[in-house]
């Protein structure tokens, strides 16, 4: 066998085995999603039986919508305001202090300790904090409230986005934006004309995560809600009763809950590339 036959048969069996290896991890990853997807089209007893086979039926979805009982569409919309609220308020603040960590005058010890501070903070369980912000929100008359939850989510995510936002702006060079003033760019049209447009697919691919983060977030959500004001994990929950769990309806509120963050990846796909490829996620 030649060189180049080897070298052929080398490189093949390395592309079936990567293939190998990204099927399986498709499969790990979207099999439970599609078992719960086809949960969601089963009856309980059906589903408690065990059928492989079965005729789809929309019941679930239409008692979870439009049933009496259920609010899930109330902590749908919930979700929406809180992710959405406080995915803007995070981006905002965690821009404006990551800009003057790395442009203004700061030591460069303040700027590392700031930093390492955000990547600790990460590290906490949510679910120690939520406690004593409990305790806090009920004292100055903000308990149960969508309020609460907002500034409870920013908190938890304002870290990570003056982490993944430092490092996009490093990345930015010094001398656009010296050119920039002495063209005389003030402050404001500096960011808006020069820095917001070069980090834009780091400021989309960093509100992806958080927004995600915030529309999947649990114990906190638990602990500061009520049934008026709960969001969509906390309402998937409550289909776990003391008498019975409908598993069933719990499944298709699942797959709906999954619609926006799909919707999101889809629409804001070329952002997520272009943020990985810059180099700021890893």
């Amino acid at each position: 066998m030649s060189v180049s036959s080897r070298r052929f048969n080398s490189r093949r069996t390395v592309n079936l085995v990567l293939h190998g290896a990204l099927i399986l991890a498709a499969v790990l990853i979207l099999g439970p999603f599609l078992w719960i997807a086809a949960a969601s089209l089963k009856t309980q007893i059906v589903l408690l039986m065990g059928h492989v086979t079965f005729k789809p039926v929309t019941l679930n979805y239409a008692e979870v919508l439009f049933g009496n009982t259920s609010t899930f569409v109330r902590n749908f919309l919930n979700s929406v305001i809180v992710a959405s609220i406080s995915t803007a308020v995070a981006l905002g603040v965690g821009f404006l202090a990551g800009y003057s960590l790395l442009r203004m005058q700061w030591p460069r010890g303040v700027v590392h300790l700031f930093l390492l501070w955000s990547v600790v903070f990460n590290l906490v369980p949510p679910v120690t904090l939520a406690g004593a912000w409990y305790e806090v929100f009920r004292a100055i008359g903000l308990a149960n409230s969508l309020v609460a939850l907002i500034l409870a989510h920013t908190t938890l995510h304002l870290p990570m986005a003056l982490w993944l936002l430092s490092s996009f702006l490093r990345e930015i060079p010094r001398e656009l934006e010296e050119a920039a003033v002495v063209d005389g760019a003030g402050f404001v049209r500096l960011l808006r004309r020069v820095v917001v447009p070069i980090m834009m697919p780091g400021l989309v691919s960093t509100g992806i995560l958080i927004f995600i983060f915030s529309w999947n977030e649990f114990p906190v959500a638990l602990a500061l809600t009520n049934n008026h004001s709960a969001t969509v994990p906390v309402g998937i929950a409550k289909f776990a009763q003391e008498n019975e769990i409908k598993y069933t309806q719990m499944a298709a509120a699942s797959v709906l809950s999954a619609i926006p963050a799909l919707l999101v990846l889809i629409f804001f796909q070329r952002f997520i590339v272009k943020g990985l490829t810059a180099g700021a996620v890893k």
